[in-house]
């Protein structure tokens, strides 16, 4: 019986973070999702616990895996490492919360899963070459206030939180823990998610900017492939673009964000784009920004060049394998006379660029961008994550995505799903926020924390067993019978 009902738990598990993370997650599902094998945990043996969080967790690895091999075309043994490792320390995890429950020390079992898997996207995103992407946090974004927390610890505490609550809910219930540790483990969650709650639905209530910037987000139709700028097709795309700026500036906009890798140009070619848009800009006094391929010298960069001032701006973060033709940019770029900065796409993939933008006096991110149709969800509100972290709003316009404008509190103020076939556009007027956040001031504060609670679970699970509760025998602190899957 005990074999079924492990294998029960785990599939349950499983199936709950299948649908609670991807690409389109529903929202809630992952503060459940780990439930089902922190409950078996305490009572089967450790292997059994690590293989039951380890299988569990593949359920989200599932759903993962023809993204990373299809669409973004990286190799396979970084999959199988990412998605695997993964898996491992979530089973690791599993069994780490075992170990404190059954040594007593009930404080770090309800630490140990949150700390343990912030400390794990936290150091991920310092090392790994995707950032922060690869963060549960974002799971939650249909919770504004719950995301507000970004304003104070990044997307550490949000993932945290998640972490936090289903490794309450397994102690409480635990075999070994007395009414008193139950207690004080029940207050001190709650009293959290009451304050997390206040915070968020304060800082959405806060008075807005007064100072705003009307954005224009426009994607015109082109061929599947980056378009050589002096092509048939890269001048009809010029045409196209500068009629529909037009349009964009009647309706008053101050500033148009176009796609990253629109086109491709080189130094003999470029005049053909920015003469039209140069132009334009200053005809009708407006800023716009342009995402291209620009070689120069036989080295290219995917750059946004804004004008009419004509400067450029070169992705700092480039993708693994699809952009390894690129070279890096190291530089900044304020858009001349305002406090607007520039960005690329996968660049807002991790929270220090924003954050560093946002100390240079950055109060806008204009970002021309390109996603795969399919992430169109949670790309974009990885970016709207920047923006709640550092205070800024986000104007983000990706070809096969999704134009987003947002503000600094992470509210959506326009957007449109983009394709190749169609011309989208849409328009907002964007809150300039002249406060730092917490984040932006303090960086990391709550990842390297967790890393040092961490550490302290890890610690004592490998300590001496702790004397057992009053009134309570010796005994109950042993091994309970395995069971396996």
């Amino acid at each position: 019986m005990k074999r079924y009902v492990s294998l029960a738990a785990v599939l349950l598990s499983a199936l709950l973070w299948y649908f609670g993370t991807g690409l389109h997650p529903l929202p809630g599902l992952v503060f459940l999702a780990p439930l089902p094998v922190l409950l078996m945990a305490p009572r089967v043996g450790a292997g059994t616990a690590f293989l039951a969080g380890l299988l569990a967790w593949c359920g989200s690895g599932l759903r993962y895996w023809p993204y990373f091999i299809d669409t973004i075309e990286q190799p396979v043994p970084v999959t199988v490492l990412l998605l695997g490792g993964t898996a491992a320390v979530f089973g690791g995890l599993v069994a780490l919360t075992r170990a404190l429950l059954l040594r007593g020390r009930t404080g770090l079992a309800v630490l140990a899963l949150p700390a343990g898997w912030v400390s794990f996207e936290f150091l991920v995103s310092l090392g790994g070459q995707f950032g922060a992407w690869w963060s549960i946090a974002y799971t939650q974004f249909a919770l504004l206030p719950l995301i507000q927390m970004a304003a104070l610890t990044g997307p550490w505490g949000i993932t945290f939180l998640i972490m936090l609550v289903p490794a309450t809910v397994a102690v409480l219930v635990a075999p070994e823990v007395t009414g008193a540790q139950r207690l004080r483990v029940a207050s001190a969650t709650a009293a959290l998610v009451v304050a997390v709650g206040a915070f968020g639905w304060w800082h959405l209530a806060v008075a807005p900017e007064q100072d705003t910037v009307r954005v224009g987000l426009l994607a015109v139709s082109q061929p599947p492939e980056y378009v050589p700028v002096d092509s048939p097709d890269g001048r009809d795309m010029v045409t196209r673009a500068v009629t529909e700026i037009e349009r964009l500036a009647d309706e008053g906009a101050q500033a148009v964000v176009l796609p990253e890798k629109a086109w491709t140009a080189d130094e003999s070619t470029l005049p053909l784009l920015s003469g039209p848009l140069t132009e334009i800009a200053t005809r009708r006094n407006i800023h716009i920004v342009a995402g291209l391929v620009l070689i120069r010298g036989g080295t290219g960069v995917n750059a946004a060049i804004d004008y009419p001032s004509g400067a450029e701006y070169a992705k700092h973060r480039l993708i693994p394998g699809l952009e390894g033709d690129l070279e890096p940019g190291t530089g900044w770029q304020r858009v001349p006379g305002e406090p607007w900065a520039l960005a690329v796409c996968f660049d807002l993939d991790g929270p220090g660029l924003v954050r560093e933008n946002r100390h240079r006096g950055a109060t806008l991110l204009l970002v021309p961008a390109l996603d795969f149709t399919e992430d169109h969800w949670l790309h974009s509100r990885m970016a709207v994550m920047r923006g709640i972290e550092s205070g800024v709003g986000i104007a983000r316009a990706p070809q096969l995505g999704e134009l987003v404008a947002s503000d600094s509190r992470g509210h959506i103020l326009a957007s449109a799903r983009t394709d190749v076939t169609v011309t989208r556009s849409v328009l907002a007027s964007i809150p300039l926020s002249s406060g730092m956040t917490v984040y932006a001031r303090f960086g990391d504060w709550f990842g390297w924390l967790s890393v040092a609670l961490f550490a302290g679970a890890a610690v004592a699970a490998i300590g001496r067993r702790s004397a057992s509760a009053p009134g309570r025998p010796e005994q109950v602190s042993a091994t309970p019978q395995r069971a396996s899957i």
